[in-house]
């Protein structure tokens, strides 16, 4: 609870402190409270470096570095006996 301000200081002081890594954020009623949060409190953790502004891939599985898994659909075609789509 707070101002934008005293929020991301709060936020801060534990991830500079070593403290916390990450945040489970609950919200007291929705959406206004996510609204409000994410409305002023984001843009100020962006400000102080300490929320991402943008992502490096376009999928949670980019994001967390993981390879693509092979298709099933193209191993079954590869195998002998596999159905052909074509």
């Amino acid at each position: 609870m707070g101002t934008a301000g005293e929020v991301a200081d709060h936020i801060e002081e534990w991830f500079t402190g070593r403290a916390a890594d990450g945040f489970n954020v609950i919200f007291r009623y929705l959406p206004g409270t996510l609204d409000d949060f994410a409305a002023a409190v984001i843009p100020e953790l962006q400000r102080r470096g300490l929320f991402r502004t943008s992502y490096a891939s376009r999928t949670l599985r980019g994001n967390l570095g993981l390879p693509r898994p092979a298709s099933r659909r193209a191993a079954q075609r590869s195998q002998p006996g596999g159905k052909s789509t074509a």
